[in-house]
């Protein structure tokens, strides 16, 4: 990498969020961008003080900067520790070698484990820059991995990022493919599996195409936001944890491609599958249940597509030292009642707490996932897990444990509560036939989840309910009377979101 000669400027706060991207905002009149011949978009070394980041340019063409003043955008500020006033300094970076690797892909070549480590360090060290991420993730998406290609690209991912180990031979975990509203048996299954005595250091990923990520869902009821310290803490005292994994650095690469997939809508299942293992293998786990809920409407559509995605998961996990089961469960409408993270959080709690109107499609779905750790575990004889589960259920022992993983990852929170809400109610009487989940999905980001905690919709008629003229089918929640009008306007121009039959 040539560092070339560096420039200085001084920087002032702008405040300015692009998410995990770092960018630097320069005047195009700058004496740095002159004499540089830095332009729009160029991807340079910005250092302050002693710490140094890679980031993209771009240029401002008003006086919002000073000709000797630079800003970063609120993530690079953050991560260099800037104050305003601080020097900042330039240098050119040479383009990233592996780019040669992404380009080869694209023109239908099979990668080798070389060429995804050295493409996997390059992205973990944020040297591509948004166009270069956007390449790689549409170059991997479909089909385009082979089963050798996701094994090499699951072992780069784990390598670039930091490693959980653990003094007990196992170590349990659970994952659901997606693509079903509201599915968040998560949090109940690490307080059965933990409250049963396994040990299950659970790391969740935020939303990628979804209204709520398990992160997203845990964050309304305790932080998730944990050091690799506070996490081996937590583990160690209450035998499990909910948290974000991003925040530790277990395949740092992965979270950054995850922000790339989020903006394009794209969930490739080859990297898939090296992201939800790779994070496995990260955090130490040994024994992991993945659950692929199959649907029309689910991201797994049919049984034959939900066999080879189970291949896969099998054989990629069996040559990283996992063992993996995978459960095909039923996709064709949401889980639970709630969709967005705050109203998933109310399901959990409901079946945590044994309340009597707790979902039973939730609490079940949980159970029989808990109930297969148990037994892959070894806590239970083959068939047996799942009444040993809703046993620890019943007891209140679940409950209990998963209060205190919350108070020990900084506090219990009861989830809030949206502030404006509407009432979708049925034009005609009838049955529920039909429930399209990705457009349900679509209406709660529309309405702001998962970014606004308490937004999405409540689900008040699943499959098979009989309903009469005026009945209410959803119920909206926004955090803002905008985001309500932008759910309402795409509810109105839809027909059949819910296929109501005389």
């Amino acid at each position: 990498m040539d560092t070339g000669e560096t420039t200085n400027l001084r920087l002032k706060w702008l405040g300015i969020d692009t998410r995990k991207e770092f960018v630097v905002y320069m005047r195009s009149d700058c004496p740095v961008c002159i004499s540089e011949g830095f332009s729009a978009l160029t991807r340079l070394m910005v250092t302050v003080g002693d710490k140094t980041i890679i980031a993209t340019l771009n240029v401002i063409h008003s006086d919002l900067l000073a000709h000797d003043e630079a800003s970063l955008s609120t993530s690079a500020w953050n991560k260099l520790n800037a104050q305003e006033g601080d020097t900042i300094r330039f240098a050119h970076l040479q383009p990233a070698g592996s780019m040669s690797k992404v380009r080869a892909k694209i023109y239908g070549q099979t990668l080798g484990p070389e060429a995804y480590e050295h493409i996997i360090s390059d992205i973990a060290n944020h040297k591509y820059s948004t166009a270069e991420l956007s390449a790689f993730v549409t170059a991997c998406a479909g089909d385009r991995l082979k089963l050798n290609e996701i094994i090499s690209l699951s072992r780069a991912m784990i390598k670039a990022g930091s490693q959980l180990t653990w003094t007990r031979d196992i170590i349990a975990d659970k994952h659901c493919v997606g693509g079903l509203p509201g599915n968040r048996t998560t949090p109940i299954v690490v307080a059965i599996a933990a409250a049963a005595g396994l040990t299950i250091p659970k790391t969740s990923s935020r939303a990628i195409t979804s209204p709520a990520g398990t992160a997203d869902t845990m964050e309304t009821m305790a932080p998730v936001d944990l050091s690799i310290g506070h996490i081996r803490k937590v583990v160690e005292q209450e035998g499990g944890c909910v948290v974000w994994g991003g925040a530790v650095r277990l395949s740092p690469a992965d979270d950054i491609l995850i922000g790339v997939e989020r903006a394009l809508d794209i969930d490739s299942e080859g990297q898939m599958i090296a992201s939800v293992l790779s994070k496995k293998a990260a955090a130490g786990s040994t024994h992991v249940i993945i659950d692929i809920p199959v649907g029309p409407t689910a991201k797994v559509r049919t049984p034959e597509a939900a066999q080879q995605l189970s291949r896969y998961f099998s054989s990629v996990g069996s040559a990283i030292g996992l063992t993996v089961e995978v459960i095909q469960t039923e996709g064709t409408q949401p889980v639970g009642r709630g969709i967005g993270p705050a109203l998933e959080a109310r399901d959990v709690l409901a079946v945590l707490q044994n309340s009597q109107n707790a979902p039973e499609d939730l609490k079940q779905r949980a159970l029989l996932l808990a109930g297969s750790l148990l037994e892959i575990a070894g806590l239970a004889t083959h068939g047996e897990g799942e009444s040993r589960a809703e046993s620890i259920l019943k007891n209140g022992t679940a409950w209990e444990k998963f209060h205190a993983i919350c108070e020990a990852q900084g506090g219990f929170s009861e989830p809030g509560t949206a502030p404006f809400t509407h009432e979708i109610t049925a034009e005609h009487p009838g049955t529920v036939s039909v429930i399209d989940n990705r457009r349900l999905a679509k209406i709660a980001k529309l309405a702001g989840a998962p970014h606004d905690a308490t937004a999405g919709l409540t689900l008040h008629t699943p499959l098979d309910t009989r309903i009469e003229t005026g009945q209410p089918l959803i119920t909206i929640h926004a955090e803002a009377r905008g985001t309500l009008k932008y759910a309402l306007e795409y509810v109105q121009s839809q027909s059949n979101i819910l296929e109501i039959t005389s």
